[in-house]
């Protein structure tokens, strides 16, 4: 699923076009009713203000540290998950009425604004994250990485936004996970082809036992006992003496997870590499 960029609910593209509708107006030597639709929903502590200060931060933070921009985008995202969604819709509503009533709206969002594309990817990103669909990752990594260019003005590595959405998301609820889980399918599909079933259940645990590090330390250890026991039982079968010897060497380095240590995405990356072994071991 993709969200779709809306011009009439974007606040803080909204805010732009008010004030160069203000500056048109004034051109022309008239009273510009844009100034009172600004005092009326731009001031004061609505949750509509409250939506549009993020879009405002954004525009006005620009080459900052790449840690810094992805801070302001966690940040923002997790303020706007707690505004109230109902009241923010019924203000949006009240504000394109009014712009309606003073104005052509055809003519008034045809107005060119300069930073369009950041305005646009952050309204995508924060409607992302209050949505019980799965987005598409693509889309996602998308949209971040254009705030995250405009921020720091540097050009993205997009495989570095996708592994940093991973690590956001799976801080977030059940839905939110299943889309971690969905990114990291994936990625290690690039990289490993088409994952076994083994793998794919070892890859949905890292998921769903993200906030119990007991049972995701179980669980681990467990793969790992069986991934021991079958590569030590198919090392028997090979006839290649200097491969038997590097089985034997890698089942010595097959250990559990000591209950003082944290399983690390460097355990996953080891299991899903077992099951490559062991694949291959049970085709020659």
């Amino acid at each position: 699923m993709r969200i779709k960029h809306s011009k009439y609910k974007n606040t803080g593209l909204i805010f732009e076009l008010l004030v160069k509708q203000i500056a048109a107006d004034t051109l022309d030597k008239k009273d510009s009713p844009a100034v009172n639709i600004l005092k009326n929903f731009y001031t004061g502590k609505s949750a509509l203000v409250r939506e549009f200060k993020l879009y405002e931060f954004i525009l006005k933070n620009k080459s900052v540290s790449q840690s810094k921009a992805e801070s302001i985008v966690s940040t923002i995202i997790e303020v706007a998950r707690s505004i109230n969604a109902d009241t923010l819709k019924k203000q949006k509503y009240n504000l394109i009425k009014e712009i309606k009533e003073k104005y052509d709206l055809e003519e008034f969002f045809s107005i060119s604004v300069k930073d369009y594309k950041p305005l646009a990817a952050l309204y995508c990103l924060m409607e992302a994250h209050k949505v019980s669909d799965v987005i598409d990752p693509n889309f996602l990594v998308d949209n971040k990485t254009t705030l995250l260019e405009h921020l720091t003005k540097e050009q993205q590595n997009k495989k570095e936004v996708r592994d940093t959405l991973i690590e956001e998301y799976s801080k977030y609820d059940k839905d939110l996970k299943l889309l971690t889980f969905k990114i990291l399918l994936e990625k290690f599909n690039s990289k490993y082809g088409k994952l076994l079933p083994e793998q794919k259940n070892i890859l949905k645990e890292f998921i769903t036992s993200v906030d119990s590090s007991t049972r995701l330390r179980n669980v681990v250890n467990e793969e790992l006992k069986k991934l021991r026991g079958v590569i030590n039982d198919l090392k028997e079968t090979v006839k290649d003496e200097i491969v038997a010897i590097k089985l034997q060497e890698i089942v010595k380095t097959i250990k559990p997870v000591a209950k003082t240590k944290r399983v690390t995405d460097d355990h996953l990356v080891n299991i899903m590499q077992y099951y490559e072994l062991v694949q291959e071991l049970k085709g020659l």
